[in-house]
């Protein structure tokens, strides 16, 4: 393991658009975190040489119709604040269909939707354009969000043509840079790509999925997509909600911890991933890391991620979160950890 003190830079797939390797995540901004302490983080990460920035108009989590587009608004008031736009990528999502965004439409990724969808969140990010703007998941039904198993949705018609179109028209009229996909699989994001290769619309340069020491899933093929075809990971969740840190295992958990104020969202912290969770703090212990950077150097190190988005609920998270580029897992460090992979393959799904 060494330490340098530096931020370090990639680059958006096919783009010369510089974005630092880890992202700055906004989830929380709005309900756990007041707008002051938003641009609190916004300001630090800065500062520490994060220059990328992710939102969407779903945000804060979890979805409310009274609260649904506070985060952007927070970020475009720093913006505005600041005169920052310049010195900062901004990425954002158009919410996909579900019952708990049916607040915010019902017309999934039609024309319409894409227009009124950045109509409104220029407005709440007080920008004129944003860098990548992100499909936040599929319309149709298809295995996303911690479910194992495809079923066929057979109500759902191919649209990924239209989509792109609709995508392009924003591009052309200078309102997005660059887009992406999330909460993707193999299947639809290779879509995307031939539509894009045939029929001459813009390319997806990111997909923006879950990817954790408990949650490998990325690897099984879409890694192998990403890194064939030049589409990037920004990984979100590399902390497994909290569980990465180690704060649950050890009873240090504050009381506005996620999974405290939320606990619901067990995603991570069921008896499989808790157990390995537990095993991977050892090997950090062992090694004289916290299990947080850890994790998150693990993340760093995959060659298919483009950028890590981190959040935090404090500066001393985002500190400890954001520092994590300057550590490199030894070879045995990474032996140890597919060790515990192996035995407990991805005990989040």
């Amino acid at each position: 393991m060494t330490n340098k003190l530096f931020m370090k830079y990639t680059t958006l797939p096919n783009t010369n658009i510089k974005v630092s390797k880890i992202c700055l995540g906004s989830m929380t901004w709005g309900n756990q975190n007041t707008e002051a302490e938003g641009h609190e983080q916004l300001d630090f990460a800065l500062d520490q040489g994060v220059n990328f920035i992710d939102t969407a108009e779903l945000y804060p989590v979890p979805a409310t119709a009274e609260m649904s587009g506070r985060t952007s608004k927070i970020i475009g008031s720093w913006l505005k604040k600041t005169g920052n736009r310049d010195k900062v990528i901004l990425a954002s999502k158009i919410a996909g269909g579900g019952d708990y965004t049916a607040h915010i439409r019902t017309t999934g990724f039609s024309p319409n939707a894409i227009k009124e969808a950045m109509d409104l969140e220029l407005k709440r990010l007080q920008t004129d354009y944003i860098d990548l703007y992100q499909l936040h998941w599929p319309e149709r039904d298809t295995n996303r969000f911690g479910v194992r198993n495809f079923k066929l949705d057979t109500k759902w018609e191919d649209n990924f043509n239209e989509i792109l179109h609709s995508l392009d028209s924003e591009i052309k009229a200078g309102r997005i840079r660059n887009i992406g996909i999330s909460n993707e699989n193999s299947w639809g994001t290779m879509r995307y790509l031939e539509e894009s290769r045939h029929h001459n619309l813009p390319r997806v340069a990111t997909i923006q999925n879950a990817y954790s020491l408990l949650t490998r899933t990325f690897e099984t093929d879409l890694a192998e997509v990403a890194l064939r075809e030049n589409v990037g990971l920004l990984a979100y969740s590399p902390m497994a909600f909290g569980v990465l840190s180690g704060k649950y295992i050890k009873g240090t958990a504050a009381d506005n911890a996620r999974l405290k104020l939320f606990p619901r969202f067990a995603r991570y912290s069921g008896e499989k991933a808790t157990e390995a969770a537990k095993r991977y703090l050892k090997i950090a212990e062992d090694n004289n890391m916290s299990l947080a950077q850890m994790s998150l150097a693990f993340v760093n190190q995959q060659p298919f991620v483009t950028s890590a988005i981190v959040g935090a609920t404090n500066l001393k998270q985002l500190k400890q979160n954001i520092e994590s580029i300057n550590v490199t897992l030894s070879e045995d460090v990474l032996h140890q950890i597919d060790e515990i992979h192996n035995m407990m393959p991805n005990p989040a799904p």
